[in-house]
């Protein structure tokens, strides 16, 4: 038997208590924005807020004599329930403001905004507040920034994942410690991602939408999150198309990783160029637009799916629009919709079904598995078969022209494995709350992929609503673990992490 860990929990409460801090300044600004409008619930956002900055501060200051070194067990444990902190007092404008009166589906919706999934329960969002509009986007814009940091910093320190793979050529000093490096990558990540969102909100202002929509569109499309203030998603511009290919252009930016935009603004381009997870990002999305137009041209009645808005440039020009948008939005697990794919044929169904497996590229603000890992598995799948012929033959899997090390293979290996128990798992227990098959599989596939729309009673048209308390908590799991690469949530479920050695 080991001895009970020992772990330095002051840190530990205090980085809950800035995140609270962060939290509650986000919620001001929400207030902020409903002080502007006037849409009535400004006191009640600017209490939520003021209560969770005051909570906040009272945790940093009550652990501020802390050890500034954090190991790895603590960082698990920060990363894991911090995002948990987060969405507990993110509920709070919810409830405060009677928008969502009920804990369940305010943290569902909350925590569906943090871990960028876009699953909402909001039957009809345009009677919501605009402040409260404004904090439900809010909250994948944080978590967006949130994952990427993560991601980038952390967790390749935290050695989850394979995310090592990239990490190398993150911007910033190579540091053992934790701080420097997060603070070095993340001033520069921050201003891209900023960069981005304000980028896209002039466009989408010139294209033609007010700028409240554009703002929150920007912040949406730049997580990869998919929450909108329309009850159409951005399918209520169908009649727009010009609108629908700026949000095609970001959400692509933002499947991508990160860091190669980095080295795109310092003017290292090859390095873009001749990375392979983006090459293949590229290949994925333009070869799976194509069938999918093909489809939606040949055999799909565009007039029904796409929520009867007219086809504004012929319907070859709306086939290809209609499917790059939703091949683009489930690969990069954003979910914004312009058309109810489950009405495209059976097998582009299963299709899209299938993408939600995809994800983005390592390092963005993407859910699902990462095309990294499907890169690394799918080389790794190949030299088996040299290996089988040459046997005492040393074969190792390279990426971007480097040999990746036996230890990062075996841990891609077991996430992908460990992934899709996870996904079984999950669609098991919706079974078992009477969901059918169809809604169960795509309700779990869409809740670990952090993609939003599912299939069956969840499909791209529908909410979450419907959902049985139990399975919003359930699903609310499968968000967290899959926003968070699994073994960083599942490790603590382990007892031998709560033991030294």
């Amino acid at each position: 038997m080991g001895k009970r860990l020992r772990l330095n929990y002051k840190i530990i409460f205090y980085f809950f208590g800035l995140l609270l801090v962060f939290n509650g300044g986000f919620i001001l600004l929400s207030a902020l924005v409903s002080l502007i409008y006037k849409d009535g619930v400004t006191f009640e956002l600017f209490l939520s807020g003021i209560a969770t900055l005051v909570f906040g501060l009272f945790g940093m200051l009550h652990h501020r004599n802390h050890n500034k070194e954090m190991n790895k067990r603590e960082g698990y444990i920060v990363v894991a329930f911090g995002w948990i902190v987060m969405s507990l007092s993110g509920a709070i404008p919810y409830l405060a403001t009677g928008t969502i009166p009920n804990f369940t589906n305010a943290f569902f919706e909350t925590m569906s905004g943090f871990t960028t999934t876009g699953a909402s329960i909001l039957n009809d969002i345009e009677v919501v507040p605009k402040g409260v509009l404004f904090w439900r986007s809010l909250t994948h814009w944080i978590g967006g920034m949130g994952i990427i940091v993560l991601a980038v910093a952390i967790l390749p320190l935290l050695g989850i994942g394979g995310m090592q793979l990239f990490a190398a050529e993150a911007p910033g000093p190579n540091a053992d410690k934790l701080h420097p490096r997060i603070t070095d990558t993340a001033k520069r990540l921050w201003l891209i991602y900023f960069g981005y969102t304000a980028a896209e909100t002039i466009l989408l202002k010139v294209a033609g939408m007010s700028f409240f929509d554009a703002i929150n569109h920007s912040m949406c499309t730049l997580s990869t999150g998919g929450f909108s203030t329309k009850n159409a998603s951005v399918a209520y511009w169908n009649d727009q198309p010009i609108i629908q290919y700026i949000i095609i252009a970001f959400m692509f930016l933002a499947g991508s990783n990160f860091v190669l935009s980095y080295f795109a603004f310092k003017g290292k381009v090859q390095k873009i160029i001749h990375d392979e997870e983006f090459k293949l990002y590229f290949k994925f999305i333009a070869i799976f637009t194509l069938i999918a137009a093909l489809i939606i041209y040949f055999k799909a009645d565009l007039t029904v799916s796409t929520i009867d808005h007219p086809m504004v440039w012929g319907k070859g020009e709306s086939a290809f629009r209609h499917a790059l948008f939703q091949v683009i939005s489930v690969i990069t697990t954003t979910g914004f919709v312009t058309a109810d794919f489950t009405l495209w044929t059976p097998f582009l169904v299963v299709f899209f079904f299938g993408l939600m497996f995809l994800g983005g590229s390592a390092g963005s603000t993407a859910g699902g598995v990462k095309v990294v890992r499907h890169l690394v598995l799918i080389k790794n799948g190949f030299l088996e078969f040299k290996r089988t012929l040459h046997p005492n033959a040393i074969l190792p899997v390279r990426y971007n022209n480097r040999a990746i090390s036996g230890g990062i293979v075996f841990n891609i290996l077991g996430f992908f494995i460990l992934y899709m128990i996870a996904f079984i798992v999950g669609a098991l227990g919706f079974s078992m709350m009477g969901i059918d098959f169809k809604s169960s599989v795509g309700i779990a596939a869409s809740s670990l992929g952090n993609v939003g729309p599912a299939l069956g009673q969840f499909g791209p048209v529908n909410n979450y609503a419907s959902l049985p308390a139990i399975g919003k908590w359930w699903s609310s799991f499968l968000m967290l673990i899959g926003r968070l690469e699994l073994f960083t949530v599942l490790i603590l479920l382990t007892p031998f992490f709560w033991r030294n050695r």
